[in-house]
C-alpha cells in the first residue's frame, strides 16, 4: 500500500520505501492559490503508481483547503487535465 505524507512546514508530499523518497513540491502563490511545480519519483519507485498518488493527495488537500491549483509541473498539468475538475 502506497501511504503519502503531508509535510506542510516543507511544502511537499512524500513516499518513502527502502531508502528511496518521491515527492510533489508545491508553494504558496497567494492566500487562495497554490503552484504544484515539482513532482519526482526514482526509477526503484516507478511504474507503481505513486506519482499518482502524490498527486491525489496534493488534489485532495487544495480541495479541502479551498486553494485554487496553478501547474507548473507538466505531470500535475496532465493529471489534473485528466482527473482535475
Amino acid at each position: 500500500m502506497i501511504i503519502v505524507t503531508h509535510q506542510a512546514e516543507q511544502h511537499q508530499f512524500i513516499y518513502q520505501q527502502e531508502g528511496e523518497q518521491a515527492h510533489l513540491r508545491y508553494r504558496h502563490l497567494d492566500a487562495d492559490t497554490v503552484e504544484a511545480f515539482n513532482t519526482y519519483v526514482p526509477p526503484a519507485l516507478r511504474n507503481a503508481g505513486v506519482a499518482d498518488k502524490l498527486a491525489r493527495a496534493f488534489y485532495q488537500w487544495t480541495r479541502s483547503q479551498s486553494l485554487t491549483i496553478v501547474p507548473s509541473c507538466s505531470y500535475i498539468e496532465v493529471w489534473l487535465s485528466r482527473h482535475g475538475e
